[in-house]
């Protein structure tokens, strides 16, 4: 497979579905090996299997990313099988909403774990070998993604913890954008608005409805759609810095 990315080394967490999937698959698409990782094995395994059968070439790591050493242990992992590593898209979340008075404590936790934790641990693993690959890659540039939202940028009520995430990844994107930018690693953050994906199903009874209410009627967005965006970015020329990209359905107003 031949693409602007050829011979070098993409990995995408939270791939198991969704933007992730759309991601990795983007990704192949334009000549990346790509390893694919999240917490169900048998949906990384389907999805490694599609970009295999598109001519592309795919590993598979199988990880809990909130765990530390798992986090650690997965990037060693797929540069132990690649030798390398160019471009990670850290797209891992989870999602709780409701009113603050009332939210379990355990829902405020998860999305802390995944959404702030997991992303840290990834990236500190991943970092000495992203700059790396920015000092001998063909292409002289190295990426790293960062899936936020427009809970990022807009807070609302009912979203209090996930906003907090958001604009947690968001702040921390930014700061370590200038820390590394000279060394020719991009970092960059892509917010989504409302996508047709897994997130919403795991919200509580009565939260979820109240959400899918909200969204009724609305052309919502793709994962493809967010996968357009990722690519778009890495695959700029090196003399290019995309550090942001925020992505709304036609029809939302948040």
């Amino acid at each position: 497979m031949t693409g602007r990315l050829q011979n070098t080394v993409a990995l995408v967490t939270g791939a198991s579905s969704g933007i992730g999937e759309a991601t990795a698959r983007s990704l192949a698409a334009e000549g990346a090996a790509v390893a694919v990782l999240g917490r169900r094995r048998d949906r990384l395994e389907e999805l490694a299997d599609k970009v295999r059968a598109d001519g592309g070439t795919a590993f598979v790591v199988a990880v809990d990313i909130t765990d530390q050493q798992q986090a650690a242990a997965a990037v060693e992992a797929v540069v132990a099988e690649f030798g390398r590593l160019d471009t990670v898209v850290s797209n891992a979340g989870t999602m709780g909403v409701g009113q603050a008075v009332d939210s379990p404590l355990e829902e405020w936790e998860r999305m802390l774990e995944v959404n702030v934790q997991g992303l840290l641990y990834v990236t500190h693993a991943a970092l000495p070998h992203l700059l790396r690959a920015a000092e001998d890659s063909p292409r002289r540039v190295a990426d790293l993604v960062n899936i936020s939202s427009t809970a990022g940028r807009v807070a609302r009520p009912g979203t209090a913890v996930y906003n907090l995430t958001k604009f947690g990844v968001n702040g921390f994107t930014e700061a370590l954008r200038q820390e590394v930018m000279q060394k020719r690693v991009r970092v960059s953050v892509v917010e989504p608005g409302t996508v047709d994906t897994e997130l919403s199903s795991h919200l509580r009874d009565g939260v979820r409805q109240a959400i899918e209410r909200q969204v009724e009627g609305m052309e919502m967005l793709r994962p493809e759609d967010i996968a357009d965006a990722v690519s778009y970015i890495v695959t700029r020329d090196r003399r290019v810095a995309v550090n942001e990209i925020l992505v709304r359905a036609g029809e939302q107003t948040w």
